[in-house]
């Protein structure tokens, strides 16, 4: 056995408290089972033995003197890719509430040493800032006397949005009379969930989405659709009348497009739309990234790809050279390919140039919506500096393109849907409907999904957030048979279920003391109110102290 003091120290060693978690272990109650050993999934503990001095002191014969027992124990191992990511899947699993990870209180040094073999720190997850500014955003416009407020529990609400270009009532009745083309829309529930690739995805939980998603359909008559991601989708998904809820997103990689070209023909239904992904919150100005941990034999035949390798996207799709000529090429080839009966829009990260794009939408009549994923958005893999520093806030970034579009007097043409921290520290109805009012027909989650329907152990405190690399204990992100075994797709689809029906109430409760039921409050700033002077400005809303 090698001691701890034989150990070299190098520029890069730790030490327990250096780490963002700390396991804490009681000897006492430790039967040594080695279940908490066998579920870590950064195999951040090991069953070792351990030499412990035994002090003695014989007051008789003022002797004193040391004896040493040795035994097995648990140990937590100091380097950090075997770091402890404070997951608690060693306490789920102990019969005898023997072992847990606790936050450091102490300022953990591990953040300096993250750079190893020269290449930059990444992960999966969101960025680990607690605040929000949509969670101090209030709705402060209550209708008691000169307009009555309405009873949320038995009046009749309409609180679904349009996912397509809107023409006005007089145009189109001119189309309609002429035989012309009218743009397609889709009614759709106004929280859509987010692009979350099959790739990114395991098995299990993507089945559990699409059961859910069906469910809310076809019995519940709540119209929720899902988007794809990056990757397609199984192929007997494409050959499915479940396909209408689904929205298929085409990336700079086109991973999967093979398959849903083949698979058009056989279409049974038409699509939700098509997604056209430009940039995403996470990493705006980079393509996608699938680390080789999750191209399993499944993904890579589904993708084209072998299995095994990193599967990076371009940060631009390589056909195209500008805004004009990817709305007119991209945008008008694939309604083309659906016979102009389907949706198609793009969607872009959050930045300063997001109305140059807008504009360019307005002037495209093929274009029938702008999806902008702001800074807080995305749950794939992606570097650190990225994800914290890289990016605009979507709550000022949508307002600026809902205000240009107001200023057009199209702001009823071209619906708006925002990404990008809704729900991010679990106010999701409040935050999306602050953006609605704000100027956003829709919202797209993602994250919150995952931790409500699938007991996401990920956190804003950098707790999990190990996506990227394919060892979810959950089994939430993870491609290894071994792992997404644990999760049941029954048990998914039931919490998504669960989980719309709630934000439906939610949205009832807001509309009902503004007095509105027929229609959502798209653009209604002047229901709302901050406690921040500088963001009341920014956003044009009320400030309130």
């Amino acid at each position: 056995m090698v001691s701890i003091r034989s150990i070299p120290s190098t520029p890069s060693s730790l030490t327990y408290h250096d780490l963002p978690w700390v396991i804490e272990h009681r000897e006492d109650r430790c039967t040594l089972c080695g279940k908490c050993t066998s579920i870590c999934p950064k195999e951040a503990i090991q069953l070792t033995y351990r030499r412990q001095r035994m002090p003695q002191l014989e007051v008789l014969k003022k002797k004193r003197g040391s004896t040493y027992r040795t035994f097995l124990g648990i140990r937590q191992k100091t380097n950090l890719n075997n770091r402890c990511i404070g997951c608690g899947m060693c306490s789920m699993v102990c019969p005898n509430e023997a072992i847990a990870p606790v936050p450091n209180s102490n300022d953990e040094r591990a953040r300096f040493h993250s750079h190893q073999n020269g290449d930059a720190a990444k992960r999966g997850g969101r960025r680990n800032v607690r605040e929000s500014l949509l969670d101090r955003i209030v709705f402060n416009r209550i209708s008691m006397l000169t307009d009555p407020a309405l009873d949320a529990g038995r009046h009749e609400f309409s609180v679904n949005t349009l996912l397509g270009r809107v023409l006005s009532p007089e145009e189109y009745l001119k189309r309609q009379m002429a035989g012309e083309w009218i743009p397609p829309t889709r009614e759709i529930f106004p929280f859509v969930i987010g692009s979350m690739s099959f790739g990114a995805l395991s098995p299990n939980m993507w089945l559990g989405l699409l059961q859910g998603v069906a469910y809310l359909n076809e019995v519940l008559g709540i119209p929720v659709v899902m988007c794809t991601g990056e990757g397609g989708c199984p192929p007997w998904v494409l050959r499915s009348p479940f396909l209408k809820y689904i929205v298929l997103q085409i990336a700079s990689g086109y991973f999967g497009w093979d398959e849903i070209i083949r698979a058009i023909p056989e279409m049974l239904c038409d699509p939700a739309a098509i997604e056209i992904k430009y940039g995403q919150g996470a990493k705006p100005g980079d393509g996608g990234l699938l680390m080789w941990f999750k191209v399993s034999k499944l993904i890579a035949r589904l993708r084209g790809v072998p299995e095994g390798v990193d599967l990076p996207s371009p940060p631009v799709h390589q056909t195209l050279y500008s805004i004009e000529e990817s709305v007119m090429k991209m945008i008008q080839s694939l309604s083309m390919a659906w016979n102009f009966k389907v949706p198609v829009y793009p969607k872009i990260s959050g930045s300063t140039s997001a109305k140059s794009v807008l504009n360019n939408l307005v002037r495209n009549p093929y274009a029938s919506a702008l999806m902008i994923d702001g800074v807080d958005g995305g749950t794939g893999a992606a570097y650190n500096v990225s994800m914290e520093a890289t990016g605009h806030p979507i709550a000022s970034n949508l307002r600026e393109c809902y205000l240009d579009l107001v200023a057009q007097g199209k702001q009823n043409e071209i619906p708006l849907f925002a990404a990008g921290g809704v729900g991010k520290n679990g106010n999701v109805t409040q935050n999306g409907m602050a953006l609605i009012m704000l100027g956003a027909s829709g919202v797209h989650i993602g994250k919150y999904v995952m931790q409500a329907a699938a007991g996401c152990l990920g956190s804003e405190k950098n707790r999990c957030n190990v996506c990227n690399i394919g060892i979810c204990p959950k089994g939430i992100t993870s491609q290894n048979p071994k792992l997404y075994r644990r999760l049941d797709p029954d048990q998914v689809a039931q919490r998504v279920v669960d989980l719309f029906q709630g934000i439906q109430v939610e949205m009832k409760k807001i509309m009902a003391p503004l007095g509105r039921s027929q229609s959502l409050p798209i653009g209604m700033s002047d229901a709302i109110a901050i406690d921040d002077k500088a963001a009341a400005d920014r956003l044009q809303i009320k400030y309130v102290c």
